[in-house]
């Protein structure tokens, strides 16, 4: 980590600012000069810390046949790298956007099948999906590590509403990771994100949200009920939204004028108390169910 007082920091997280988890996650390149602890190191402070919990994140693109060949593997680690941070006292994991779904239905099965030679529990693992309408956001996600085929990227660029498609697509790999996973006993949870500020893909993001949550939902084998309550400040928009493929200014999202201000700290305090709830939605795959 670059913060060479993250004693510090954690103290002044949890007493001035009432963080009591975070998820720690370690550096972006293994090339420069890191003052701070190592990953290992920040995961024994948080865990130390009263009060403080913590979680981290699992990759499924390296828990593919591919990536363990180039690292010299016969067989991928990630699944021995989420069981190093279960031990260390990571509560949860949550992945990179999802657009395959072989890797995580193999990480997930690997994971369960460690935890329990280990005779442990599975942490909750956070899915996460991010709708696109546009190729320079698919670009975006891959260049961010995320694993998108081929085939899938045609399929929702192609289509004459690229968002909805890719709605409709992150719907389908949910689906299919659940069918893949059912009975391997790990608590699964979703996660939705725009990776973007362009209303159409924002837009998408609660779209699939709410879609995703039901399907997750349906998992349980009994009723449900979302009540869903508007907390979010109207805004007014500062230029029509469109859906053209390059008009960048022309999708920007409506933003608070000056006399809204207060209007907008209330409505990103909103969205951070929705956000840690949409977080901590989740499902035991194949666990007993509530009676």
């Amino acid at each position: 980590l670059n913060k060479k007082d993250f004693d510090g920091w954690l103290q002044r997280a949890h007493d001035d600012h009432g963080h009591s988890a975070i998820n720690v996650v370690g550096r972006a390149s293994s090339g420069g000069k890191y003052e701070g602890p190592t990953i290992t190191e920040a995961m024994e402070k948080v865990n130390a810390h009263k009060g403080m919990h913590f979680g981290s994140v699992c990759i499924a693109e390296r828990h593919t046949l591919e990536a363990a060949k180039a690292r010299g593997k016969t067989y991928p680690t990630e699944h021995l790298n989420m069981m190093r941070k279960h031990k260390a006292g990571a509560e949860w994991f949550i992945s990179q956007a999802v657009y395959d779904a072989e890797p995580t239905i193999r990480l997930l099965r690997d994971y369960a099948a460690i935890c329990k030679q280990a005779g442990v529990t599975p942490r909750k693992v956070v899915l996460t999906f991010a709708p696109v309408s546009r190729a320079k956001t698919m670009n975006f996600i891959k260049w961010l590590g995320v694993r998108v085929p081929k085939e899938a990227e045609e399929l929702i660029l192609n289509a004459d509403k690229p968002v909805e498609k890719s709605v409709e697509f992150l719907c389908d790999i949910l689906r299919r990771i659940l069918a893949e996973c059912v009975g391997v006993g790990v608590p699964l949870g979703i996660s939705c994100e725009s990776v973007s500020i362009f209303k159409s893909e924002i837009d998408g993001c609660h779209a699939l949200f709410q879609r995703l949550q039901g399907i997750l939902l349906d998992t349980r084998g009994s009723p449900w009920n979302v009540q869903w309550i508007g907390l979010v400040p109207r805004a007014e928009r500062t230029m029509a939204s469109t859906d053209g493929d390059d008009a960048d200014e022309d999708k920007m999202i409506a933003v608070a004028t000056n006399n809204d201000a207060y209007a907008l700290v209330k409505a990103g305090f909103a969205g951070a108390v929705l956000g840690g709830a949409f977080v901590s939605i989740g499902v035991v795959l194949g666990g007993s169910r509530r009676r």
